[in-house]
């Protein structure tokens, strides 16, 4: 029985290139390897020649993505991505035109979002779409807690003197994390993971869902004053102690349940027997985070979770529903001295209505830690570029060890079970 074709667009970086490969063979798929992006291209041919094949394009470029796909009238069963290459209607019909050998079925994505893929022209050409949500829960959200600390401590500002010999004290003591309430927009795997961690270290924190079954116990409606009076905030350090909206009585509200214990990860199974002995494919079961301590507190209503939170973080998909969510009235509603941060996706926040939030020093807003761009790779371009109180970083939250392998060979995985015509359990995304 022929083996179905897998393309990797963007492979497993490091030695996880190797780990990633041995389980789509163990699951005894033919796989081709895109080398663009592989840092040691020579040594993976060298290691992986005669048992995988090899081609070296750029995956940005649509033209050459969809020729690569249906070279030779072959085509491939699946084609996993990693980056969010973006597949488009154009890129979906091609890839399964009548004639082609092996026409696409499954997209699979080593990591949370797919709004790189055009899901309804997917439904169109039959062609299924699988990801792996909470892969990097826990990634994103230290990386999140770390963009907290560096705003809400200036450490940008101070590194920056110390470098220039300069001995900076703070004009102004900030407050401490305890002192401090986070709102969580999107109380999903990751808002969850942050707002164990913040809890752990003393925040107040509260959570707005856009569907409020998310949460695990009743949304209790919220006490707070949406005044939204601005005050100057001109030193990174110093802003979250600038004068605030002082009508801050919480509601209190019994502790939510915890997020369960974690279900057994198949990242962390031993590599697969290679490509000579398939072996059957696993149903692989999302593990969700880890989120020590109490969920954060539900409030029903976005404007009021910006006009009472010190910090405010987003952990949304990229919908129709969720693009330009946060705009300049929302930016508006926030607290002095407030602070935004950004690692789900770029369009979910109107970056122009954001750079001028930033520029203005009466705005309430004080500062934001960007990692996801509207534009991002190649296109990447912000109106925030320059701002010294934008921390900007190239959509790395979710880059550490542990979570590109879990996202790898989960994705593995799924596209195996997915072509193999067993669904069950697997996570598919739908228009």
């Amino acid at each position: 029985m022929e083996r179905s074709r897998v393309l990797l667009v963007d492979a497993a970086p490091g030695a996880l290139l190797g780990r990633e490969l041995e389980r789509l063979l163990g699951h005894g798929l033919a796989v081709t390897l895109n080398l663009r992006r592989v840092a040691d291209g020579a040594g993976a041919r060298a290691d992986w020649g005669g048992r995988v094949d090899f081609t070296d394009f750029d995956p940005f470029d649509e033209a050459a993505l969809l020729a690569e796909t249906v070279r030779d009238g072959l085509g491939h069963h699946a084609v996993k991505s990693r980056a969010g290459v973006p597949l488009r209607a154009a890129f979906l019909a091609g890839a399964t035109r009548p004639g082609l050998a092996h026409p696409l079925r499954v997209i699979g994505r080593a990591g949370a979002g797919t709004d790189h893929v055009e899901l309804a022209a997917a439904a169109r050409h039959g062609v299924t779409v699988t990801h792996t949500p909470g892969s990097n829960a826990d990634a994103v959200a230290e990386f999140a807690l770390a963009q907290l600390l560096a705003l809400t401590r200036g450490l940008r500002s101070y590194d920056e003197a110390a470098h220039r010999g300069e001995w900076r004290a703070a004009t102004a003591p900030p407050e401490e994390l305890s002192e401090l309430t986070l709102g969580i927009v999107g109380p999903g795997r990751i808002g969850l993971a942050l707002a164990g961690r913040a809890s752990a270290l003393g925040m107040e924190v509260q959570a707005f869902s856009r569907r409020p079954a998310v949460t695990s116990a009743p949304a209790l409606a919220s006490a707070r004053d949406l005044t939204s009076a601005s005050v100057s905030a001109p030193d990174l350090a110093s802003a979250l102690a600038s004068a605030r909206d002082l009508t801050s009585a919480s509601v209190s509200a019994p502790d939510l349940t915890p997020a369960p214990a974690s279900a057994p990860d198949l990242a962390s199974a031993p590599d697969l027997a290679p490509a000579s002995t398939p072996q059957p494919t696993p149903t692989p079961a999302p593990a969700p985070a880890s989120a020590p301590g109490p969920a954060p507190r539900p409030n029903r209503s976005l404007p009021d979770l910006l006009a009472t939170s010190d910090v405010v973080s987003l952990h949304l998909p990229l919908t129709p529903e969720t693009r330009g969510l946060i705009g300049r009235a929302e930016l508006a509603l926030m607290r002095p001295g407030a602070i935004l941060l950004n690692t789900a996706r770029g369009g979910i926040v109107d970056e122009q209505a954001l750079a001028d939030a930033l520029r203005d020093p009466a705005h309430p807003l004080a500062a934001a830690a960007v990692d996801t761009f509207e534009h991002e790779h190649a296109a990447f371009a912000s109106p925030l570029f320059g701002l010294p109180n934008a921390l900007l970083t190239p959509h790395v939250a979710g880059m550490t060890r542990t979570a590109m392998a879990t996202a790898a060979l989960r994705c593995a995985d799924h596209i195996a079970a997915l072509l193999a015509g067993r669904p069950e359990g697997i996570p598919v995304v739908t228009a």
